[in-house]
């Protein structure tokens, strides 16, 4: 079990709801997306974490928005916390974040492509912070179990893996729902990213594509395994979104896909 800011992620119990914008486009609309999200959550009675980078290292084009910075997007990042009483979670790119990044938020995440990166990773759970390490989508269930047994050699049990879909030829990702139950077994709650899963990678020449009418279906299927929680970003208007519109959820889909996973994971859970 991993506790974030009073909200349980255990792999048992009742499906924690990860989502947000994928970066920080301002902060009149971080603090829009979140008051939203956050009385959708709670009215369906879904545990919520807010989620949105200060920066968007990994972008296919130099020319990508890339968010505010690590100062600006921090102060907006805390006043999510501190406004709306949410946990927040971020991504942290450089080891030499770490420090502030944890001051500002509730989990640090290791994007998928830096989820092989020693020092980034033990930086990140020597913390002491709960961290979301999301599988990278060139490794295989069973070459994730490494890169947990790495974070827990900190002495941080506070871990999460969160699966993403794998590679599967140019410009397109599957998803392997055995390796949600595989990733289990590193005693590590298991997350499910339902919209980086629908991705295109640079499917768009310099720009990441995607198949976002998969969202809900892929979501349905991973609640119905037996996931810790699901992970979506989610945007207002996807088509004006500044990084991953292309396989972001739009925010008036979630009220109605949410219903759906609380009634699959009670089913499959037997929580009610």
């Amino acid at each position: 079990m991993v506790d974030i800011g009073g909200v349980r992620v255990e792999q048992d119990g009742p499906f924690t709801l990860i989502a947000g914008p994928c970066v920080i486009e301002s902060r009149d609309a971080v603090l829009r997306h979140a008051e939203r999200i956050a009385a959708i959550t709670e009215r369906v009675g879904v545990p919520y974490i807010f989620k949105s980078s200060y920066d968007k290292a990994n972008r296919t084009s130099v020319d990508s928005f890339r968010g505010p910075g690590l100062e600006a997007g921090l102060e907006i990042l805390a006043e999510v916390r501190e406004r709306f009483g949410v946990p927040v979670i971020t991504d942290v790119h450089e080891r030499q974040d770490v420090t502030a990044v944890a001051e500002a938020v509730d989990v640090l995440q290791i994007p998928a492509f830096l989820c092989r990166q020693t020092d980034l990773v033990l930086a990140a759970c020597g913390s002491g912070k709960p961290v979301n390490i999301k599988k990278g989508q060139f490794l295989s269930p069973a070459e994730a179990v490494p890169m947990v047994h790495k974070a827990h050699s900190t002495g941080n049990t506070q871990v999460m893996v969160t699966e993403r879909g794998y590679a599967f030829g140019y410009q397109n990702l599957v998803v392997d729902y055995r390796s949600l139950v595989l990733l289990r077994e590193t005693g590590a709650p298991v997350l499910f990213d339902a919209t980086h899963s629908v991705q295109l990678p640079g499917g768009a020449g310099e720009a990441t594509a995607g198949q976002p009418r998969f969202i809900p279906h892929l979501a349905r299927a991973a609640v119905a395994v037996g996931v810790a929680g699901v992970f979506m970003e989610v945007h207002e208007d996807p088509s004006h979104a500044l990084s991953d519109g292309s396989n972001s959820l739009a925010l008036d889909q979630i009220p109605a896909l949410l219903g759906d996973l609380k009634a699959l994971d009670t089913l499959v859970k037997g929580t009610a």
